[in-house]
């Protein structure tokens, strides 16, 4: 597989900030989203490698192991620890534990090395595979160390209307379709894992894991708490001194509303069971919280202004 520089995927360089990478990634994740380009395989290609750029460059400790080991970034600790042993075993040659060398170097010897020696000497193969672990192995042509996948998280945006509905999504990672069903009242940052959808394993290693986190977006009308949901809506002088209806909007459409008389600006009126469906719990919802908005009339007539006139001289 060709090396894919994450850094030129989200259109950055190396110096960038986590909030640089941070918003290029939503910016392009949002412009290639296959819903968006369901026909277009290239897109398809190019959100899935803005993912896999975010998934390591967002997180500091995959970024710094990335920069150090590029396209063998995912064996960073196993290639430390072989660098470690190799050590420990040069440290052993000059003159350390068992006798094998000392302060000037390697020594020469010459005695009975008894079963060591001859063909099929399996015990010369355990001590350096005891040193150098499964690279010694590798080198002489045992089996290669297989190694997991690499782990992918991804952002989902949604519009929140689309989180109020149990729905049915479809995505491309790693060449593989995945269809995934996202229960109605998805909670924004929630985060599901699909075991074995990540990045390939090497040497037959397993797959790692894809992790999807739920962006719920801003909605024009509603403004989401937990469960519950928060509109405004507009009623004029009249309705709101004298009382009257007035048609809300809630996900599920249209109600008619009754307005009290005296009615106060900003204040609030709860409908039950008409906010946000509650996740995994069939047939139950939050609450949607109307506030009046009151707007005052303009451009009176002479007419109106003398009613409202005689209006506060009967409340002097």
């Amino acid at each position: 597989m060709a090396f894919i520089d994450y850094y030129k995927v989200l259109g950055l360089d190396k110096n960038a900030s986590q909030e640089d990478i941070k918003k290029a990634y939503r910016k392009l994740a949002r412009k290639l989203h296959p819903d968006l380009n369901p026909n277009d395989q290239a897109a398809k290609q190019k959100f899935q490698q803005v993912n896999e750029a975010n998934e390591v460059l967002s997180d500091p400790e995959k970024r710094k192991k990335y920069d150090q080991y590029g396209e063998h970034w995912q064996h960073a600790d196993e290639i430390e620890a072989r660098q470690r042993q190799q050590q420990q075993y040069q440290q052993q040659g000059r003159g350390g534990a068992g006798g094998f060398g000392n302060a000037g170097g390697w020594q020469t010897y010459s005695g009975d090395f008894g079963d060591f020696a001859g063909a099929g000497d399996d015990r010369f193969s355990d001590f350096f595979e005891s040193l150098f672990g499964q690279q010694a192995a590798g080198s002489r042509g045992g089996r290669a160390q297989a190694f997991r996948g690499q782990d992918i998280n991804a952002e989902l945006p949604l519009p929140l209307r689309e989180a109020a509905a149990t729905h049915k999504q479809t995505f491309t990672v790693n060449g593989k379709q995945v269809r995934i069903t996202i229960p109605a009242g998805v909670a924004n940052g929630q985060k599901i894992k699909l075991k074995g959808y990540g990045g390939p394993g090497a040497n037959g290693g397993p797959a790692g894991d894809l992790y999807i986190t739920f962006i719920i977006e801003d909605d024009p009308n509603f403004k989401r708490l937990g469960d519950d949901l928060y509109t405004d809506v507009t009623i004029d002088l009249y309705t709101a001194v004298l009382g009257g209806e007035v048609t809300v909007q809630t996900l599920n459409g249209q109600v008619k509303l009754k307005v009290k008389p005296g009615t106060q600006p900003g204040e609030k009126v709860r409908l039950k069971g008409k906010g946000f469906p509650v996740y995994k719990e069939e047939n139950r919802h939050g609450d949607l919280f109307v506030s009046y908005q009151v707007t005052l009339p303009t451009a009176l007539t002479e007419r109106q202004k003398e009613l409202f006139e005689q209006l506060k001289a009967s409340h002097s």
